[in-house]
C-alpha cells in the first residue's frame, strides 16, 4: 500500500512563518528603533553637558530642562531650541524626541528617573544587523491554552534589566496549557481582546535571551481558549542593545520546560 503525505499544510505554515519573520526583521531595521541605540545618559538636578550631545540637560520637579543655542541644532516638534525648552516625558512610555540632524535624543522617564537615550542611524548594531537567529518553524509549538480572567485586572510589578528600575504591567488573568506531560501557566498582560506574555524557559540563558521573551497571544475565543504560537516568541530590545530598559519576566512566568521555538539570543 502506498501512503501519500500531504505537505501542503506544513509548507503553508512554514511560508507564513517566514513572511512573519521577514517582516519582523524589516521592522528591526528601522533607524528609529532599538538597533539604533548608542547611549543612555541619566539626568540629575544639576545642569550638565552630556558626552557627545550639544546643549545642557537637567531635571527639576518632574520637568526636563534643555538649554541650547540655534547653532546646536536641537529641534523639538520641528521647532529649533533657542534658550530653554522644557519637556515632560510620561512614565514608561515612548519618550520625547529631540532631533539633532540625523541623530535623535529620546528623553524618557523610567521608575521616576529621567534619561536621554541616543539613537544614531549609523549605530554599529544597526548597520551590521544581519537578521535574528531563530529555531526552525515547527507547528508542534502552536499550543492551545485556556484563559481564566481575574475578577479584576491586577498590577504585576517586575524588575528591569537595569538595576533600580521596575515595570508595572496590567494583568488580565492566567493561561493554562500543556507541553507534553507538563502543565504550565502564564500570567497574561493586556486584556481579553489582546493578550501578551513575558516568559523564560529552560533555554533561557543558554540558547535564548535570559531576561525574557515576549509572545503576542491575541484575543480570547468565546469558549475561553487561546492560541500560543511559540514560533513567534520574540526578543525584547534589551537582547540587542545595552541601552534599553526592558522588563524581566515575572516570577510566575518561568516555564520549567525548554521552549525550542521562536527567536534565539542574538548575542550568542
Amino acid at each position: 500500500m502506498t501512503i501519500t503525505v500531504d505537505h501542503t499544510a506544513t509548507t503553508t505554515f512554514a511560508d507564513d512563518w517566514h513572511r512573519w519573520h521577514d517582516a519582523r526583521e524589516d521592522a528591526l531595521r528601522d533607524p528609529s528603533g532599538p538597533l539604533a541605540f548608542t547611549a543612555l545618559h541619566w539626568l540629575t538636578d544639576r545642569p550638565e553637558r552630556l558626552d557627545g550631545l550639544p546643549g545642557t540637560w537637567w531635571v527639576t520637579d518632574e520637568k526636563v530642562f534643555i538649554t541650547a543655542q540655534p547653532a546646536d541644532r536641537l529641534d523639538v516638534d520641528d521647532a529649533r531650541i533657542a534658550g530653554v525648552r522644557i519637556v515632560r516625558p510620561a512614565e514608561g512610555a515612548p519618550g520625547v524626541r529631540v532631533r539633532n540632524e540625523k541623530k535623535v535624543y529620546e528623553v524618557i522617564r523610567r521608575s521616576g528617573q529621567y534619561a536621554v537615550r541616543v539613537l544614531d542611524p549609523a549605530a554599529p548594531t544597526l548597520t551590521a544587523f544581519a537578521g535574528v537567529p531563530a529555531y526552525p518553524a515547527d507547528p508542534r509549538w502552536v499550543i492551545t491554552g485556556r484563559f481564566t480572567a481575574f475578577d479584576a485586572a491586577r498590577t504585576v510589578t517586575t524588575r528591569a534589566v537595569l538595576d533600580g528600575l521596575e515595570h508595572h504591567h496590567t494583568a488580565a488573568g492566567v493561561i493554562e496549557f500543556r507541553i507534553g506531560a507538563t502543565t504550565e501557566t502564564l500570567v497574561a498582560f493586556g486584556s481579553p481582546a489582546g493578550l501578551r506574555v513575558l516568559f523564560t524557559d529552560a533555554t533561557s540563558g543558554i540558547t535564548t535571551y535570559p531576561a525574557a521573551r515576549s509572545l503576542a497571544v491575541g484575543a480570547v475565543e468565546a469558549d475561553g481558549t487561546v492560541t500560543l504560537d511559540f514560533n513567534r516568541a520574540v526578543n525584547l530590545p534589551c537582547a540587542f542593545t545595552d541601552f534599553a530598559t526592558c522588563p524581566v519576566a515575572p516570577a510566575q512566568n518561568r516555564l520549567r520546560v525548554a521552549v525550542v521555538a521562536g527567536e534565539k539570543d542574538p548575542k550568542q
